[in-house]
């Protein structure tokens, strides 16, 4: 088993806009980055309850807004926080090196 984490090169942190959020694929994967207050978080861009794409909808604070239900998640963690959604979004480890922005998808 192996303890190596393996880092993905995902986007350069000043095409980020600040306090907002941009999709992006990631190996085949629907990424969402937000970059609040400097720092950056990510999860799959779709959400759990209506499949619309995150990076459509409204961020304020570290909660993103669905486009379609207004349903909201934590972007910290993915965690499910108003109805309708129930079901958490996957999140990814984020790391900044060299002004890039590296994701492990592990």
């Amino acid at each position: 088993m192996s303890t190596t984490t393996d880092w993905l090169d995902a986007a350069a942190v000043d095409e980020l806009p600040e306090d907002d959020v941009m999709g992006l694929e990631v190996q085949g994967l629907d990424i969402a980055l937000y970059n609040i207050g400097g720092e950056v978080f990510a999860t799959s861009n779709t959400c759990t309850h209506g499949q619309a794409r995150l990076c459509d909808g409204f961020l304020e604070g570290h909660e993103i807004e669905c486009p379609l239900h207004q349903g909201k998640f934590d972007v910290r963690s993915g965690k499910a926080t108003c109805a309708p959604v129930t079901e958490d979004l996957r999140s990814y480890p984020v790391k900044i090196e060299g002004g890039r922005v590296y994701l492990s998808l592990a």
